[in-house]
Order: structure tokens, then C-alpha cells, then sequence
């Protein structure tokens, strides 16, 4: 594997990762579905099973960081910020957690398709 390669791959994944994660949040309002075309086509920009499923959890990592550095923010207000920060934490958490599995199925299905 030359150095060329290993770069398209690397790109690849970020393609794919980007692709899914801008898919996943405008198609937020399909609770199945939307992670699932997600997947279906970052796995596709992937090109191969291993890349997509690398792709899959890269959006995850990021909105997880992003959800923990940004919550301490809310919580510097008294009281009101506590409350507001424990239950955006916890329903970022979920909403993740919701959006793995579809969005590794989709991400699975796409690059079993890709050329």
C-alpha cells in the first residue's frame, strides 16, 4: 500500500464521516430513517466496509466532545444552568446513542454497495 493510498483512504474517512454527520443532523426529524440514509451514504463516500465503519463513529467522538466541553458553560449559571446542562448532557447522550446503530447499519449496507 503506497503513501498515495493510504492519503485517498484517510480523506475518505473524513469525507464520509462529514457527510454522515451533515445528513444525520438534517435529517434529524426521521427518527429511523434519516440515520440510516446517513449511513447508507457516507458508507458509499467510504468505499469499503472498514473505512465506513471508521466514518460511523468519528460524528459521534465529535458531538460527545463537543456536548462535554459546552455543557460546564451552562452550568456556571446558578441553579437554572445545573438543571440545563444535566438534561442537555443526558439527552445528547441518548439521542447518540439512538442514531449509532442505524447509522452503522446504513454505513454497512453503503459501502456493500460501493463500487
Amino acid at each position: 500500500m503506497t503513501s498515495d493510498n493510504v492519503t485517498r483512504r484517510g480523506q475518505g474517512v473524513l469525507a464520509a464521516s462529514g457527510w454522515m454527520l451533515g445528513l444525520s443532523i438534517a435529517l434529524i426529524w426521521l427518527p429511523l430513517f434519516g440515520p440510516l440514509i446517513a449511513g447508507f451514504v457516507g458508507g458509499r463516500k467510504a468505499g469499503a466496509i472498514g473505512p465506513a465503519l471508521m466514518a460511523v463513529f468519528l460524528p459521534g467522538i465529535v458531538v460527545g466532545l463537543t456536548a462535554m466541553f459546552l455543557g460546564p458553560l451552562l452550568s456556571m449559571i446558578p441553579l437554572i444552568g445545573g438543571i440545563f446542562a444535566a438534561a442537555f448532557g443526558t439527552a445528547g447522550a441518548l439521542v447518540s446513542a439512538m442514531q449509532v446503530v442505524p447509522l452503522l447499519i446504513g454505513a454497512a449496507l453503503g459501502a456493500m454497495t460501493a463500487k
